[in-house]
């Protein structure tokens, strides 16, 4: 699960088994170098210093915190002073401008752990203020659309009320598959409302492994439950994937891009999910064979700002910006990505990733 927020001292010294992989894959590194280069050139004396500098600068690049840049610098001294330093395997502290590396090396490490630090909190920072800003302009949007359905059902549901032995059963029905329609509409707003919310403040959301599988074909049973057309496929890799997410939240995802397929995807007559491992990612992809997006569409496909001012809970219904946007933010606050495009061979395809492994940047 994703951890909260920590105190700046336990994050400091924060232990973590890929950084202590990387710090002595690091350190072994130099030492192989180091040793290579002294046999081939005996007299050399500069090599192991220069060498185990740079990889104590790579170690404090890539690790969180000071404590492996300074433990790679302590370590580093230790094994210049033991192997490559007369007298050879052996320690000798007594050695003239031992005091002078030792402190080179741990200067090092400190200084660009601390420069790492700083601009790792500083891409915290932004990226927590970008999501908060998405999450604001969606709820001003979604809010501004509630209005629209709202008042169409009051007006019919009035106007049944007061007229219904006047009307013909004709009219009748539309008016209430007009309710119906309105209100069905107001339930996924809803949905797509409370998953804003999900995501938090500004803290990201709490993850747990998940079985892709699952999500994907509960959300797809749904949508068939819904739609007709386009008929859903799924198309699952053999093995089971876990990924760290928010099962609803995705859920609500590939349940807006299914919706979207089928309310949007002039032509379509089949959708398809598909799922798959890329390096350390889990790619979900949602295609259809209709006639695609219009390229000028495509720029401002996920900002809800972009969307044309309603004037009727029908095209209200028919602008799918609010439910990509949603889409975008929920992916975004995963740590991955969303895109769209169109196909060679017509039809649109979403695709969102997803990191395999738990992230700890934004925590």
């Amino acid at each position: 699960m994703r951890r909260g927020k920590q105190p700046h001292g336990e994050r400091m010294l924060l232990f973590s088994w890929r950084d202590t992989f990387v710090t002595v894959i690091a350190l072994l590194g130099a030492l192989v170098l180091s040793a290579g280069l002294r046999k081939l050139d005996p007299a050399g004396d500069s090599y192991a210093p220069m060498l185990f500098l740079f990889m104590v600068a790579l170690v404090s690049r890539i690790t969180r915190g000071y404590f492996y840049g300074v433990a790679a610098a302590v370590l580093s001294v230790f094994a210049i002073n033991f192997a490559f330093t007369e007298p050879i395997m052996a320690l000798n502290f007594s050695l003239a401008g031992y005091p002078l590396t030792f402190m080179t090396l741990l200067a090092t490490a400190i200084l660009i752990s601390a420069m790492t630090t700083q601009l790792k909190r500083q891409e915290e920072r932004n990226y927590r203020a970008r999501l908060e800003e998405m999450r604001a302009n969606l709820l001003r949007a979604v809010s501004h659309d509630l209005r629209t359905p709202l008042t169409s059902i009051s007006a019919a549901a009035s106007l049944l009320s007061e007229n219904l032995e006047e009307m013909d059963t004709g009219r009748q029905r539309a008016m209430l598959a007009q309710i119906s329609d309105d209100a069905q509409w107001l339930i996924r707003m809803v949905e797509n409302l409370l998953s804003i919310t999900r995501v938090g403040e500004t803290s990201g959301v709490r993850k747990t492994p998940e079985a892709a599988e699952e999500v994907i074909s509960e959300t797809v049973r749904k949508y068939r439950g819904r739609f007709s057309r386009p008929a859903a496929e799924i198309s699952l890799p053999d093995e089971l994937v876990m990924v760290p997410m928010d099962a609803i939240l995705i859920g609500q995802v590939l349940s807006n891009l299914l919706e979207n397929a089928a309310l949007h995807a002039e032509g379509a007559e089949h959708v398809r999910v598909c799922l798959r491992v890329e390096g350390d990612e889990a790619v979900f992809e949602v295609s259809d064979d209709g006639e695609g997006i219009p390229e000028a569409r495509l720029k401002t496909l996920f900002d809800p700002s972009a969307a044309q001012p309603s004037d009727s809970a029908a095209h209200s219904r028919n602008n799918m910006g609010i439910g990509l946007s949603v889409c975008r933010t929920i992916v975004m606050a995963h740590g991955g990505a969303l895109s769209a495009r169109n196909l060679p061979g017509g039809g649109a395809c979403f695709r969102f990733t997803l990191p395999m492994k738990e992230e700890e940047t934004h925590a």
